[in-house]
């Protein structure tokens, strides 16, 4: 059965003070609901900076793949994220040179941080916003109210190393 992909936004960053992980907060374009995704410190740099117009002085690898990308004709159509697997998120980027398109597979952390650098729209499995709870509970997830309450009781220090 095929996936009904949606329109997504970065909807924010925050610290998992638990486990002291950066988490990306996705969203559909059209509704409140959240999908959180636990990504490296190093990709959260990334996004980070991206969402806040920052350049740095040298090329970041994000930087780097989307220069490469462009300076060989290519073009980033989208990204996609697309399953949990075994408390894994997967996600395609997909890839268009000489109209032919590739869809490569890709972490979320990295395929959002290529979107962002390339100005490419973000899409996710409409299913990921709707895992039951105990899906989410198996793969490691709060619950949206979960979340939204986590969220609310992080001090904005704790956001220190994040702070542009």
């Amino acid at each position: 059965m095929k996936k009904k992909m949606v329109k997504a936004k970065i909807n924010g960053l925050a610290l998992d003070v638990s486990t002291n992980s950066p988490v990306v907060i996705l969203s559909p374009e059209d509704s409140d609901k959240l999908l959180p995704i636990w990504i490296g410190h190093f990709e959260a740099w990334a996004i980070s900076m991206e969402l806040s117009g920052l350049a740095s002085k040298r090329p970041l690898t994000h930087d780097l793949i989307a220069t490469m990308i462009k300076t060989v004709g290519g073009k980033i159509k989208k990204v996609e994220v697309t399953d949990l697997i075994d408390s894994t998120f997967y996600a395609k980027i997909y890839l268009e040179v000489d109209s032919k398109v590739f869809g490569i597979d890709a972490r979320p952390s990295d395929s959002l941080a290529v979107a962002l650098k390339t100005r490419a729209p973000i899409y996710v499995n409409d299913a990921l916003f709707s895992l039951s709870k105990e899906e989410k509970e198996k793969s490691g997830l709060p619950d949206s109210e979960s979340l939204r309450d986590r969220l609310r009781r992080i001090n904005p220090e704790d956001f220190g190393k994040y702070s542009l």
